[in-house]
């Protein structure tokens, strides 16, 4: 009907926008939850089916609910400002290389705890030492934002966007590594080239050769290490072909209680801390997706992803692309929800598939609407009193973001 696809697309484009631009500054859940609910009480959605796709992203909440576990114990317990601060101290009064030390260590932490970590909680932490080190502090915050999207395919755990496009079922470590390596090395590479020109006026002159690194507890060892001892279960539960959100989860879970137990303190009080809104967030847009996929959207993009795979090299490179582009549009979440459904459908040869992992990652350095990890940094830097509006992020992701998605893609499609 006409009339019943038109009151989706409306529900879905609106909850969709209240997502990215959170009016009366409302969480972005409540935008999501709102949409789904008005899809199932006006009949456009029955609840089976509603119940049916908050159900498929159950892998996604696991990792979710671990990685934010594990992120509130370390920062509860200064392992990011310990870390950050040691940056300083290496940089020895350089600015220019305590920016390619914050960029590094953001690597690192996205790689092994994900975009949303980077973004939630090295963020402060840089901002921090940045004041302490009287560096100017926006190339790093942009270090941080655009590192958290680069980085985020090195590994399956990078970003929660992974196990949305492969339908919680990804490749192995070893097909993945083979797959988007040399792909990852190519985006934060030529990130890193794009930010370290763009802000080369910023990151003359000295700072700080020595700031006060604070001590590291017993507390925050006992967080570092189950940090460490997560990343090797789940590199090795990736390495098996093992779904990655149970043991995520249980590992968060007894982190936080050994790393909270260490503290003498509640691991219900760490819990409080957590933003548990990016679970009903997530489980809104499997709603809102469902609904497009009732109505025709995602079987047309199928469609015409089978229509292109008879060039599969060609069709990596466009459709990488215009995910990429998508993205900024309506937030990588749902964009990737939309192609892991289009996926599913038409099974198009794993090249691009590949793309559109890297489209839907990547993609969302051109603006701040891009993704769920963008949106969380620009909350935590406003909180901190610094601010970057749409288009001054534009202006330096018009620069960023493309020569690293064309490298990145030239480079999956070369590989074959």
């Amino acid at each position: 009907m006409p009339s019943a696809n038109g009151a989706i697309w409306a529900i879905a484009t609106l909850s969709t926008a209240g997502v990215i631009a959170r009016p009366m500054r409302w969480p972005e859940w409540i935008w999501a939850v709102t949409g789904a609910a008005l899809l199932v009480l006006t009949g456009l959605l029955p609840v089976a089916d509603a119940g049916t796709a908050i159900a498929k992203g159950l892998d996604v909440y696991l990792f979710l609910t671990g990685m934010m576990l594990l992120s509130e114990a370390a920062r509860q317990h200064g392992v990011f400002d310990w870390i950050a601060a040691a940056a300083v101290n290496h940089a020895r009064g350089s600015r220019a290389r305590l920016f390619t030390l914050v960029y590094a260590t953001g690597s690192l932490v996205t790689t092994f705890l994900s975009n949303d970590a980077t973004a939630v909680v090295l963020t402060p932490a840089v901002f921090a030492v940045a004041r302490q080190a009287r560096a100017e502090p926006l190339p790093l915050l942009f270090a941080c934002a655009l590192i958290a999207n680069a980085a985020s395919f090195v590994l399956p755990i990078s970003n929660p966007a992974n196990l949305v496009l492969y339908g919680g079922h990804m490749p192995p470590l070893g097909p993945w590594l083979a797959a988007f390596a040399l792909p990852s090395l190519a985006a934060i590479g030529a990130t890193y080239a794009v930010l370290r020109w763009t802000f080369r006026h910023d990151l003359q002159g000295p700072c700080a050769a020595q700031v006060t690194r604070p001590s590291l507890s017993r507390a925050g060892r006992a967080a570092l290490l189950a940090i460490a001892l997560t990343a090797s279960v789940l590199i090795a539960a990736s390495a098996l072909d093992q779904p990655l959100g149970l043991p995520t989860a249980l590992a968060g879970i007894v982190a936080a209680i050994g790393v909270s137990l260490r503290a003498r303190q509640s691991p219900l009080a760490l819990a409080r801390q957590v933003s548990w809104g990016v679970l009903p967030l997530v489980a809104g847009l499997f709603v809102l997706v469902e609904a497009l996929d009732r109505i025709g959207t995602i079987r047309a993009i199928a469609y015409m992803l089978s229509q292109a795979a008879a060039d599969p090299h060609r069709a990596a490179l466009a459709a990488g692309t215009v995910l990429a582009l998508a993205s900024n549009v309506m937030n990588n979440l749902p964009a990737g929800l939309v192609a892991a459904g289009a996926v599913g459908l038409a099974q198009p040869p794993r090249v691009i598939v590949d793309a559109l992992l890297i489209g839907v990652d990547l993609g969302p350095n051109l603006s701040i609407t891009g993704s769920l990890a963008t949106i969380l940094w620009l909350q935590v830097i406003r909180r901190e009193g610094e601010d970057v509006g749409f288009f001054p992020f534009l202006k330096v992701g018009l620069l960023a973001m493309p020569p690293a998605l064309a490298l990145a893609l030239l480079c999956r499609v070369l590989m074959g």
